[in-house]
């Protein structure tokens, strides 16, 4: 009775959130928002970074209480105080980092509080074949007794699903669930979640990535600025139309003019390197001109982070020499290598490239350049803060102040504030290292644009992304990587073979 007073397809609703109102720091993160799914739905929460997506979900699983509204649960009024609550009644969240115990097994991880059969001591046999039913149930391929620190990123995405499938979760939120995944294996996750609606789950998927929306959701709401756009079934959108919704204005097209590129900007020759015994990268050599963007392309783990790190200087090199504008950079340290005029984008911001509890302000203090903000061996706050100020304007980070800690900023506006720290005048070398990963169109645009111009004044940028589009749409030439070692290299110059570079990621090796 009580759903009665809602009116037309809201009757399907199995979740109404209604007049969802959350502000932080006086500034509010989502005013007035209505949302409702429906039973055997997968629904797309779009929007930019700081639109107030995970911030509304984040209230809907009890981390976050809410200022105002009310949510609605299978038609009756609901609480959540506690993810704890939420997971009791049927709701369960993947968030976009990972929850598990490295240290533990798959199958301890998914059965992790909870009084199993055989309480307190688990009957772990059982356990493991009702996960193994699951898993073929929904395909989801685990294996229970192997560790967390052993599994790639996909797979423990998938354990972290498990999780909530062992719970009966009838509603599942994913926070940006591709974010981590390659092309190969985002087929495979959208297999199960058309798996999971055949069953009767529901699903949320919290995303700014236009395509995947359109292949995958049945309806779509677009936030922008803490406010809803729009709720609309996926066969009445375009991905225009949603782009226009989401950022408020129609995508700019990135023109990459030819490279006037110079000299050898930087080198490296006969890299080989290895850890535990095993090798991460053999033999390797590269040139970037001066005014030059070099791609790598290839799946995740073929060699890409080390290769990052030994230029950076984080690892350690057993043989090969590097470069930079015919500088020797071999056994300098971190900071030596960065003085020189070397910046570097992590792909992990969080334990990389920010300390999560100091301000953004204290955290512009980590670059490698902080000579501007020392004066007489003091730091300069009036101009550290300018500093920030001009770094926050410029790449549009949404913050209510610089002196807010950056946990509190989105994972987007955090992989912007190390852009601006890390790209500044000076740098000779960019080590652009999934420099888009877990923004949106707007922020990827800006960034992308942000290499081009840097390239154009004559910096050598090495862009590292598994994002082939990304790839294609900045780079002069591209190099791919398969076992820590370059397959071939093409000229981006709009006729590279799409099929070569395929063969050369699957580790065929061409000529470079």
């Amino acid at each position: 009775m009580f759903l009665l007073s809602f009116p037309g397809d809201l009757m399907e609703a199995v979740l109404t959130m209604r007049h969802i109102s959350k502000s932080f720091f006086g500034v509010p993160a989502d005013d007035d928002i209505d949302f409702d799914v429906r039973k055997g739905e997968i629904h797309a929460l779009l929007g930019e970074n700081g639109a107030g997506k995970t911030t509304l979900m984040n209230i809907l699983y009890g981390i976050y209480e809410a200022d105002g509204g009310e949510i609605l649960w299978k038609g009756g009024r609901a609480e959540f105080r506690s993810p704890r609550d939420a997971i009791e009644r049927g709701i369960g969240m993947v968030h976009q980092h990972f929850t598990l115990v490295g240290r533990l097994t798959v199958s301890e991880n998914i059965t992790l509080g909870l009084k199993s059969r055989g309480y307190p001591f688990t009957d772990r046999a059982y356990l493991d074949k009702k996960l193994e039913e699951i898993s073929a149930r929904y395909g989801l391929p685990i294996e229970p007794g192997k560790r967390i620190s052993e599994l790639s990123v996909g797979e423990q995405q998938r354990v972290e699903i498990m999780k909530l499938l062992y719970r009966e979760a009838e509603l599942l939120i994913l926070d940006e669930p591709t974010a981590v995944l390659t092309p190969g294996e985002t087929e495979e996750f959208f297999r199960v979640l058309r798996r999971l609606r055949s069953d009767g789950r529901s699903v949320i998927i919290i995303t700014h990535r236009i395509p995947e929306v359109m292949e995958i959701a049945d309806r779509v709401t677009v936030l922008r600025d803490g406010r809803k756009v729009c709720t609309e079934e996926i066969g009445n959108v375009t991905e225009e139309k949603l782009s226009s919704y989401m950022i408020g204005r129609q995508l700019r097209h990135i023109e990459r003019q030819a490279a006037a590129a110079g000299g050898i900007g930087f080198s490296i020759r006969g890299l080989s390197m290895e850890e535990g015994g095993i090798p991460l990268i053999s033999d390797l050599s590269l040139d970037i001109a001066e005014g030059e963007i070099l791609g790598i392309a290839g799946v995740d783990g073929n060699g890409q982070k080390p290769l990052a790190e030994a230029i950076v200087g984080i690892r350690q090199y057993g043989s090969g020499t590097m470069s930079l504008r015919s500088a020797s950079l071999d056994g300098m340290s971190v900071e030596e290598r960065k003085r020189l005029g070397i910046g570097y984008i992590s792909d992990d911001r969080h334990h990389d490239g920010l300390i999560m509890d100091m301000s953004l302000e204290e955290n512009m203090l980590l670059r490698s350049d902080r000579s501007g903000f020392i004066r007489k061996g003091f730091i300069d706050f009036q101009k550290l803060r300018k500093e920030t100020e001009r770094t926050v304007e410029r790449f549009a980070i949404k913050t209510h102040s610089v002196d807010m800690p950056v946990r509190l900023l989105s994972g987007g506006n955090q992989q912007k504030l190390i852009l601006g720290r890390e790209i500044y005048s000076g740098v000779h070398l960019v080590i652009a290292f999934q420099p888009t990963r877990g923004l949106d169109i707007g922020a990827s645009e800006s960034v992308r644009e942000l290499l081009l111009s840097y390239r154009s004044q004559g910096c050598s940028v090495l862009l590292i992304s598994a994002d082939l589009e990304e790839i294609f749409s900045i780079s002069d030439r591209i190099a791919v990587m398969h076992g820590g070692r370059i397959m071939g290299t093409v000229s981006n110059d709009g006729h590279a073979d799409m099929t070569e570079i395929g063969l050369m990621m699957a580790g065929k090796e061409m000529n470079a």
